[in-house]
């Protein structure tokens, strides 16, 4: 599957609609995204099931400052509409598939309970 451009437009409906997204939030002035790329691109065609998505913070500036990014390229994973993982740098082949890999894993039920019982901010 190709990676699918998220905007303010579809942002919602995307999350909304799909298990597990993972989302790498990136500039076309920035070298580490561009050699992130193809790694973001090669593992999205290993996962029909998982949508993978980009977000241009230059053109998604509205996006980028709703979730605080700061340093790009930075990864975000949401299943079940659940932010799971954000963190900023590239990733490694390896490494990303591992986190693919740890996100499937997750019981969701325990990680809901986990939220539930967290003290309110």
């Amino acid at each position: 599957m190709a990676t699918l451009a998220l905007t303010t437009d579809n942002f919602k409906e995307t999350i909304s609609g799909n298990d597990i997204v993972i989302i790498d939030f990136w500039a076309g002035w920035c070298g580490p995204c561009k050699s992130f790329a193809p790694t973001f691109e090669a593992e999205s065609e290993k996962h029909a099931d998982i949508v993978f998505a980009k977000v241009n913070t230059e053109e998604q500036q509205e996006l980028a400052a709703a979730f605080n990014i700061r340093s790009i390229p930075t990864l975000m994973v949401f299943r079940e509409q659940i932010i799971l993982y954000s963190e900023a740098g590239a990733l490694p082949p390896a490494a990303l598939g591992q986190l693919v890999e740890q996100v499937r894993g997750l019981d969701m039920e325990a990680v809901r309970k986990d939220i539930a019982a967290q003290p309110a901010e």
